[in-house]
């Protein structure tokens, strides 16, 4: 008999050490790369999304009228397509912006009109939110001529789309964000920035838990100051709030991106008072560090010749992966961004 219990104990010790081997096979085992969910992003992706978004099916996506809606449906069908959906807490892909809401001295009327919010739950600091923002309106047609706004803002909507699907290919492969990330387009902006505001005055997600907003707003061209490359973005506001943010902005962009950043309209006596003219700025002024990607004015700004044949797609490309980076970044450090300055 134990000779026969002997030869039974040796066979279960080998089964067991069998068995271990095959469970811990190189081949099992998921190792984060970086550069996998930046290459999520898509120039092909980019084109398809902003010929579409810049048509003029949507009649210049003024805001409240239909063509603004039907390219609002159309940003929803690709982030659910894409595996996204809304956030906890919401019942839907929008958030209403009444029309008295934004009344606005002699302006024009505007219809009701809709934030469109997307949502990546954090794995380990899920409270703690950041934004990453871009408005999807522009203004419309006048005399019979669509503006097309391929730039402002149809350039920083569909880095939108590809962003939020990098984000969820990681959440989806086991390796997504610490905290949890808003996608945010916003409406009204070309009126006043109303739809941010709105958000920052009727959070959904509190905005002492709100950490950064990193705001997209025309990357689709180069200005007359950068005629020879299109190789550059200008940051507004990275320090304004947070040396942290600053820090991350530059040691991404040089470690992914190599893009030359340039800080020309950051100057806080800039004429051109460009921290104060897109959906950033609403975070910022309630104490939220805040990034402003930008490509710079053109001949098109706000022209009905702003159109997709003129967007020039290595450079939108390159611009929406620093954008990722950055948020990117920020949801996944340690500590949440510290605020050591006044914004002043």
């Amino acid at each position: 008999m134990k000779k026969i219990a002997l030869i039974i104990v040796s066979f279960l010790a080998i089964s067991c050490s069998t068995t271990k081997k095959v469970t811990t096979k190189k081949s099992d085992i998921k190792v984060f790369d970086y550069n996998n969910y930046i290459n999520v992003i898509s120039e092909e992706s980019l084109k398809t999304n902003l010929t579409i978004i810049a048509s003029d099916e949507m009649q210049g996506r003024n805001t409240g009228e239909i063509g603004q809606k039907k390219a609002g449906e159309y940003i929803i069908n690709q982030h659910k397509t894409n595996g996204l959906s809304f956030p906890k807490g919401a019942t839907d892909f929008y958030q209403k912006v009444p029309s008295e809401y934004m009344k606005k001295g002699f302006s024009p009327k505007l219809n009701d009109s809709e934030n469109i919010w997307i949502y990546i739950e954090g794995s380990e600091k899920s409270d703690e939110v950041v934004v990453v923002s871009a408005h999807y309106d522009h203004v419309g047609m006048k005399n019979g001529e669509i503006y097309n706004g391929a730039d402002d803002d149809g350039s920083g909507t569909v880095a939108l789309i590809e962003i939020a699907k990098a984000f969820q290919k990681a959440k989806d492969d086991g390796f997504g964000p610490k905290r949890s990330v808003l996608i945010l387009h916003v409406t009204g902006e070309e009126h006043g920035l109303h739809g941010s505001r709105y958000y920052t005055e009727n959070p959904l997600f509190p905005l002492a838990k709100t950490v950064a907003d990193v705001n997209i707003d025309m990357v689709g061209r180069r200005d007359d100051f950068h005629k020879d490359s299109n190789n550059y973005v200008y940051l507004i506001g990275s320090d304004y709030l947070s040396t942290d943010l600053f820090t991350i902005c530059e040691e991404v962009n040089k470690k992914f991106i190599n893009l030359t950043l340039d800080y020309k309209y950051n100057d806080r006596k800039d004429p051109n008072r460009f921290y104060y003219r897109s959906d950033h700025y609403n975070f910022a002024k309630n104490g939220i560090p805040s990034v402003f990607l930008f490509n710079g004015t053109h001949a098109d700004y706000h022209q009905p010749t702003d159109d997709v044949e003129k967007i020039e797609f290595d450079a939108l490309t390159k611009r929406t992966k620093l954008a990722f980076t950055i948020a990117w970044e920020i949801a996944n450090r340690k500590d949440r961004l510290v605020v050591d300055k006044d914004g002043k």
